[in-house]
């Protein structure tokens, strides 16, 4: 099994770009004040000090009734301002203009006057949305289920960290073991921290993730030099410990987008979920991948596994070096 798991042309395409996590979602609140009236938050990622260039269109019967106020947080802008709509928002279309040019999502949330809630995700290939009356529990449980499908399978730093349990775990009992407690980890300390029961800075998560990624990488060179550390002889404590911070990590992307009030812990779960269906779905592919590798020989598997060790360890330690200076800057 240690020689199967590497795949490196996978890698080709995350170590292309250096930065996990940049396509973080956009984010849209709007809610019913009083009848025809609106309070909207608009909160869109940004790059040292530059935006993406998005911004929400609304019917052509909508007016300002407060300006828009805009302040800086968390790598966002967030905007807030009131509409005044004559006809209601019911039935009506929202376009993200300039969604279309981009690859990152956006989060749309509705709360209407009786507390009914919409939640729907907006994509570049499908930049509006309409607004209806009576949302539906499946139409938000569809819309989180892939929101956390979609941030593990961007979220490269999460699966360079699976990725390495891969190439150090022997046995597909040891392997099944060692992904149940990093999933069983990372599930805890994502409920704990979204429902509020623990609060954990994120710059300090985040940089502590990428240093479990390069020990890892560690632990398999010292592996392959005859020096097996904890990660091969404990592989689920060893996940189970660090999936516990890669939850927090989790925390953090919902945190981005947020929960709708009426229905958190429903949202969660679906979001939980995703994330679970995204992580099998990429050991899936890896596992298969290997398996034809090791079938018809296509690589030279040992010394392609150490240079992929080496391309894995790289990565972690400029993420490592990167964030830690982010959050002492």
């Amino acid at each position: 099994m240690k020689r199967w798991a590497f795949f490196i042309g996978l890698f080709g395409l995350f170590t292309a770009q250096l930065q996990a996590h940049e396509m973080r979602p956009g984010y849209l609140e709007i809610k019913e004040v009083t009848p025809a009236t609106y309070s909207v938050l608009w909160k869109v990622p940004m790059r040292g000090n530059l935006r993406l260039q998005l911004d929400p269109e609304f019917p052509d019967s909508c007016s300002e009734a407060v300006p828009p106020v805009a302040l800086s947080a968390g790598g966002a802008q967030i905007k807030t301002w009131t509409l005044r709509c004559n006809d209601g928002l019911a039935d009506q279309s929202i376009t993200i203009a300039g969604l279309e040019n981009t690859l990152t999502d956006v989060l749309a949330r509705v709360q209407h006057l009786d507390g009914a809630t919409q939640t729907a995700r907006i994509t570049p290939g499908e930049s509006s949305f309409t607004i209806t009356a009576s949302p539906s529990k499946l139409a938000l449980s569809a819309t989180y289920l892939w929101l956390g499908i979609e941030h593990i399978l961007l979220g490269i730093d999460h699966l360079l960290f699976v990725f390495a349990l891969l190439l150090i775990v022997n046995g597909i009992r040891r392997l099944i073991w060692t992904i149940t407690a990093f999933t069983v980890a990372h599930s805890i300390t994502l409920a704990g921290a979204t429902l509020g029961y623990v609060h954990v800075p994120q710059q300090p998560v985040e940089a502590i993730i990428a240093l479990s990624i390069l020990f890892l990488a560690t632990e398999i060179v010292h592996s392959r030099r005859g020096r097996p550390g904890y990660a091969e002889r404990w592989p689920w404590l060893v996940a189970f410990i660090f999936g516990l911070l890669h939850g927090f990590g989790f925390a953090g992307a919902l945190a981005d987008v947020g929960l709708p009030e009426h229905a958190i812990p429903f949202a969660l779960v679906f979001f939980n979920i995703g994330v679970e269906l995204g992580q099998l779905a990429f050991v899936a592919v890896v596992l298969a991948s290997a398996w034809l590798l090791h079938k018809y020989k296509a690589f030279p598997l040992r010394s392609t596994e150490i240079v992929t060790t080496y391309i894995i360890g790289g990565v972690a330690a400029y993420w490592t070096i990167e964030r830690v200076a982010g959050f002492w800057t």
